[in-house]
């Protein structure tokens, strides 16, 4: 039986051993002071040194079983630059994220059994991962988790933004944790089974995004296989050939296909949800990939809400008579979608149709107005971003995901900035000042995320009052 202390420098040392192992330093020092190291990292160990069972500490009293947990641990991830050795699976690896120049991230498979291209992002939310992965605007998108522990609150029926998720797989560094809640009433890898979304655990999805922060949002295809066969340099091609997002429309894959009502209000405990009986403004929301909770807080504001699909025209949109009209986040990039969306919002805005929209919403509007959009090199994903209100001066903390962005610098004379991130400074919402108009690039309605954003209904509700 070889020392803890051998091991480790069998490994090259401390944090070379953190790096290969995919923990962090003070999981070592733990090691170190315990003398001891857990069974699931054995086989990993063993594959990099060259050791037997035999000689790892504690082997008799716990020996490693080929479990869900010892498979994901035998799964590193590398990136380049890589060689012909890269391309084969490591023992154990039963999924594999490549991106398209060429960098290669093995891992334990979760979820469906199947394979996606798209473009490779990260979110920093340290909750609701199953609203973010229903989130229609993140169709076309693979999501990073940075926060470790996804799947511990289960899925449940009522946290979902949409019937058919959009996201075409996720990445995470540990297994999904075990559900500890009380609503939940289903396990996360069951969930992504039966929608048909693969994901990929065991992978060091801080190199991962550092390496979207410094490079942008790579193409990349992800692909679980259960049997353990992969052919990489066919993937790397698949991603290589994929377009990406610039100059794509996804609006019309998520948009609903007819119109419908809406009147369901947000969830309170211990009740859930309620219905709006006494609504006070009539609301046309534009369904450009419209999340739910929009929808709820939109009624919960008490409008009483048709939803209309992305393709409606200015003349189906003014025949509802309405007092305001919303245009709703959504995927893909503002140009594309506004071939045909703009020409719709120019028609409402000429009948002084009060208008409110929310990130490719603002997008469109900003579009409508005259102004133009540009790609980010690495989008805004996450709860966590501060912007301020630059008509009171507050900040607020809010909910983002987007990868495009209004230029402020193409805004005609009739539109004026009324929100900037204090992350970049990016644009961050926008007035027009002879129109009743405005939008944010951000999520008020949140979902995950803080409520901080919530008084954007109450203005809508005020504006269209005020058209009156």
């Amino acid at each position: 039986m070889r020392s803890v202390e051998d091991i480790i420098a069998l490994l090259g040392g401390p944090e070379p051993a953190a790096a290969r192992l995919g923990v962090g330093t003070e999981a070592i020092r733990k090691w170190r002071q315990s003398r001891s190291i857990p069974a699931k990292h054995w086989p990993l160990i063993l594959s990099a040194t060259g050791l037997t069972l035999a000689d790892m500490p504690n082997a008799k009293s716990a020996e490693p079983t080929p479990n869900r947990e010892t498979t994901m641990a035998a799964t590193p991830s590398t990136t380049a630059p890589q060689s012909e050795q890269s391309h084969r699976a490591p023992a154990g690896a039963t999924a594999v994220l490549v991106l398209a120049d060429g960098s290669v991230f093995w891992g334990l498979g979760i979820g469906a059994e199947t394979s996606k291209v798209g473009e490779v992002c990260f979110n920093t939310g340290m909750t609701g991962y199953q609203e973010t992965l229903t989130d229609p605007s993140y169709a076309g998108q693979i999501i990073t988790f940075t926060f470790p522990h996804i799947g511990n609150v289960g899925t449940n029926a009522e946290d979902i933004e949409t019937i058919t998720p959009a996201a075409r797989g996720l990445v995470i560094k540990q297994d999904i944790t075990e559900p500890a809640n009380y609503r939940s009433t289903r396990h996360l890898d069951a969930w992504l089974k039966s929608y048909g979304i693969p994901g990929i655990a065991g992978v060091d999805t801080r190199a991962l995004t550092s390496r979207i922060r410094d490079g942008g949002a790579p193409n990349g295809v992800l692909k679980v296989s259960y049997d353990g066969k992969f052919d990489v340099p066919a993937l790397i091609a698949e991603a290589k050939a994929w377009p990406g997002l610039e100059g794509m429309d996804l609006a019309k894959e998520v948009t609903a296909a007819q119109s419908y009502h809406w009147d369901e209000m947000q969830w309170a405990w211990p009740a859930g949800f309620s219905r709006q009986t006494a609504a006070t403004k009539k609301v046309v929301a534009i369904d450009y990939g419209a999340k739910r909770n929009i929808l709820r807080c939109l009624a919960s504001a008490g409008c009483d809400v048709t939803v209309l699909p992305a393709t409606a025209t200015a003349e189906e949109i003014l025949a509802q008579k309405p007092d305001g009209v919303f245009l709703s986040n959504g995927p893909g990039d503002p140009a594309a979608t506004g071939v045909y969306a703009v020409p719709a919002i120019r028609g409402v805005l000429e009948k002084k149709v009060p208008v409110f929209g929310i990130c490719l919403g603002h997008q469109l509007l900003g579009l409508a107005l005259g102004a133009k959009t540009f790609k980010l090199d690495r989008g805004h994903r996450g709860a966590n971003h501060p912007v301020q209100d630059l008509m009171t001066g507050k900040v607020e903390i809010t909910s983002q995901n987007h990868g495009f962005a209004i230029d402020p610098e193409s805004l005609p004379a009739n539109v004026k900035v009324t929100h900037k991130s204090l992350f970049d400074g990016t644009n961050e919402g926008i007035a027009a000042t002879d129109k009743p108009a405005f939008s944010v690039q951000y999520h008020p309605e949140a979902s995950p995320g803080p409520s901080d954003s919530h008084y954007l209904f109450g203005r809508f509700v005020a504006l269209m009052e005020s058209a009156k």
